[in-house]
């Protein structure tokens, strides 16, 4: 074969026409990226470039109001207030300069003092020095420094007026929170504080604090000045209530100065919330608890609860004493803050301990014993029980006493929810539960404990809350002591919310309502956002015949229902604490009505208030009187402030 011979590999022309294809495809995205670049990210990239210098400065939002169940009467609200800026555009570390400053210190004090002579709470000039913080100690010099808050409007008109005179200083609305000024439900609303004082134990602002230097919306930026929840209702909706934030926008310089004009982004409203506390069924409820106070020799505090059977509102939650949120001082309410889901002690430095807001419940157990005695098998509900005045306990032949050593006979287990009887609930309660299920018997009714709301969260939407202290789980007593003193309630202590659950399902035979307190979140234009509707969070299948069982033996003489329009269920209790001279006995007081077809259940605890059929059961009838008037406990208002009122 010749040279002329030798094959030439030329390409196909398939090759050729996929290079350039794939030539094409390449130089076509090059095109579209540059593009895309040029035109589409080039702002953003030019934003970023030239925001490389700019700092946003946060304005604390606007916090949403919080109303009665009404939707009109406002339990706290945001009240608009002008407030007195000064931003520093120069550096005034060196002389020259901080005198300046300083002269424009005298000059405000000097303008606050002839607009409010003979008010020493205004700052004077060496106030003013300070918060200047002219030697930024406490932050950059690009973030404004607060003079002063609530301008009047003579301040307010002199300052706008005069801007040019006063280079840096600023004129600003604000907003303080307020609350209702009769103290309606105030430990169950709350307060704020500055987040700057917010404990690393309050979880949620604890987050907030670690993840602020990732933080890259400007609207969920917390500044320390800014007020936030702190306990009550405040605290539970943080989020929905406060809003975002506005900030200031400022270019600065190499020393962090401000170097340009300031842009504003005002902040955004938060949601509100309508409670389904009613104000007057509150108020009711206040005044019924401090009228008790006045009058009992020891009691010094008192807790009450009431809660719609159907729906699980809460429409009157009283804690007194109280405190005025308008007015803080803590010194003055550091005792008194806390509600009737939290443990807590109310002031009385005059004894050495002081009574504990949560309590043994007494009495007010038995129909629950009882139940449980039925469901077990323990007792059918026509065996009768011979009540000799005691029971005994243990092989030394201790005796257990009812109240007042009552003697009562043959008794069913009817009659022994009526009479209250200690020895009944020991001898065919706590003793046949050890019998059946030896000291297993202490998980049976700590089971039945839990499934009624006692020992375990009830739900509601406050923060803090307390699950109970329970004694019978201790083991250095005997299985028989336990079961024997908690049949009749002096082996648990529990909350009057969880005590007000327990009495719901009482009424309605078996469902744990979760309670609200909380029932619509608005937008800021009034839309409902969010509907809380009632939840059952467990039911316990009883049997109906024992139910009635139970109902028809609570009918203790109560002679503050005395004139009571409606048949009504209730259970008086009243527990012993300590022994001799230490011995301390609590009001307890559970009621439903209509008996048949309940609408509202109420729980009252007065600690160290003696029998609970006369410390506490006065403070429900108002409550219940007071419900009647404004929703009706048969479902029609019974007096003209109750007309139109909103029901749900």
């Amino acid at each position: 074969m010749t040279e002329e011979d030798t094959p030439v590999n030329k390409p196909s022309t398939a090759r050729l026409n996929l290079f350039f294809f794939a030539a094409f495809v390449i130089f076509s995205i090059l095109i579209f990226r540059l593009a895309f670049v040029q035109f589409v990210e080039g702002p953003e990239l030019t934003y970023m470039e030239t925001s490389r210098n700019t700092k946003d400065i946060p304005l604390a939002p606007v916090r949403g109001p919080i109303y009665d169940a009404t939707g009109e009467v406002a339990l706290a609200y945001s009240e608009p207030v002008q407030s007195l800026y000064v931003l520093l555009y120069e550096d005034y570390r060196n002389d020259e300069r901080r005198q300046e400053a300083e002269e424009l210190a005298h000059d405000l004090a000097a303008v606050f003092k002839q607009f409010n002579p003979g008010d020493k709470e205004q700052p004077d000039g060496e106030e003013i020095i300070k918060r200047l913080d002219l030697d930024y100690q406490k932050t950059f010099g690009y973030v404004p420094r607060l003079v002063k808050s609530d301008l009047s409007t003579k301040e307010i008109a002199f300052f706008m007026e005069k801007k040019t005179e006063y280079p840096g200083v600023m004129v600003l609305e604000e907003n303080i929170r307020k609350y209702d000024p009769d103290g309606v439900a105030v430990q169950v609303v709350g307060y704020t504080r500055e987040f700057k004082r917010a404990p690393d134990s309050i979880a949620k602002y604890k987050a907030i604090r670690e993840g602020a230097s990732t933080q890259r919306d400007p609207g969920l930026v917390y500044h320390e000045e800014e007020k936030v929840g702190f306990d009550g209702l405040e605290l539970q909706y943080q989020e929905e209530l406060r809003g975002r934030s506005g900030y200031q926008s400022i270019d600065i310089d190499a020393r962090n100065l401000p170097d340009g004009t300031m842009l504003q982004t005002p902040p955004e409203k938060g949601y509100s919330l309508v409670s389904t506390i009613n104000k007057e069924i509150q108020m009711a409820a206040q005044e019924a608890i401090t009228d008790e106070l006045r009058r009992l020799p020891k009691a010094i505090t008192g807790y009450a609860v009431a809660m719609e059977v159907d729906t699980g509102n809460v429409v009157a939650m009283a804690s007194m004493p109280d405190y005025d949120p308008n007015d803080w001082d803590y010194d003055k309410i550091k005792y008194v803050f806390r509600n009737g889901t939290t443990e807590s002690f109310p002031p009385n430095d005059a004894k050495p301990s002081r009574a504990e807001s949560v309590i043994l419940l007494g009495s007010v157990i038995k129909p629950l014993s009882v139940l449980i005695g039925l469901k077990e098998g323990l007792f059918t509900a026509g065996q009768t029980y011979h009540d000799q005045g005691y029971a005994i306990l243990g092989k030394d032949g201790r005796q257990v006493k009812n109240s007042h050593s009552a003697y009562n006979g043959s008794i069913t287990a009817r009659r022994a929810i009526e009479k209250s009887s200690n020895a009944f609930m020991i001898d065919m309660v706590g003793k046949r539960l050890l019998s059946k299920y030896g000291s297993e018997g202490i998980d049976i009714w700590d089971k039945h404990m839990k499934e009624f709301g006692l020992g375990v969260s009830t739900g509601v939407d406050l923060p803090n809350e307390f699950l109970g202290r329970l004694e019978y789980t201790n083991k250095d007593e005997s299985a028989l002591t336990r079961l024997a003193f908690a049949s009749f309630g002096q082996q648990a202590k529990y909350t009057t919310m969880q005590l007000a659950q327990y009495t719901t399902m009482l009424a309605n035979k078996g469902k744990r309502m979760e309670p609200h307190l909380v029932k619509e979140i608005r937008d800021a234009d009034g839309n409902v956002v969010k509907e809380i509707k009632p939840k059952v969070l467990n039911e316990v299948d009883f049997a109906d015949a024992h139910w009635n069982e139970v109902h028809k033996g609570m009918v203790t003489k109560v002679s503050a229902f005395d004139g009571f329009p409606y048949d009504y269920a209730r259970k008086t209790g009243t527990s012993e604490q300590g022994t001799g001279p230490n011995k301390k006995e609590n009001g307890v007081f559970i009621a439903f009505a209509p008996r048949d077809n309940p609408k509202l259940a109420v729980a009252v605890v007065v600690p160290e208030g003696g029998f609970g059929s006369v410390s506490a059961s006065p403070i429900a009838r108002k409550i219940f009187d007071a419900y009647d008037e404004v929703y009706g406990l048969d479902g029609t208002p019974k007096g003209k402030k109750g007309e139109g009122k909103d029901k749900e």
